[in-house]
């Protein structure tokens, strides 16, 4: 699981997995619970460049980030080798 703490926007950390290129587990702790729960469902499985071609620059409100923005940050972090394996308990669901 890799661990990533988003900035600017309402979710506190996003949890992740990547098997073979895919996004598995995917968690937004805090946040908008519904839109986030659907984010999860939908790039469950997506290959990493697909979630970032589709996600990145997204906006939420005013501000110049978003909790999908984030996400492909994130992703952009673990294929340039900036994330670290977290260790410690993985999350499976989205914790509010």
């Amino acid at each position: 699981m890799y661990t990533y703490q988003p900035q600017g926007v309402c979710a506190k950390k996003i949890d992740f997995q990547i098997e073979e290129g895919t996004v598995k587990n995917l968690v937004f702790t805090n946040g908008c619970p519904g839109n986030l729960e659907g984010i999860q469902r939908l790039v469950e499985g997506m290959p990493v460049e697909d979630v970032i071609a589709r996600l990145k620059g997204i906006t939420c409100g005013k501000k110049a980030t978003s909790c999908p923005d984030q996400l492909c940050l994130a992703l952009e972090a673990w294929q340039q080798g900036e994330l670290q394996i977290a260790t410690g308990a993985s999350h499976l669901k989205l914790v509010i």
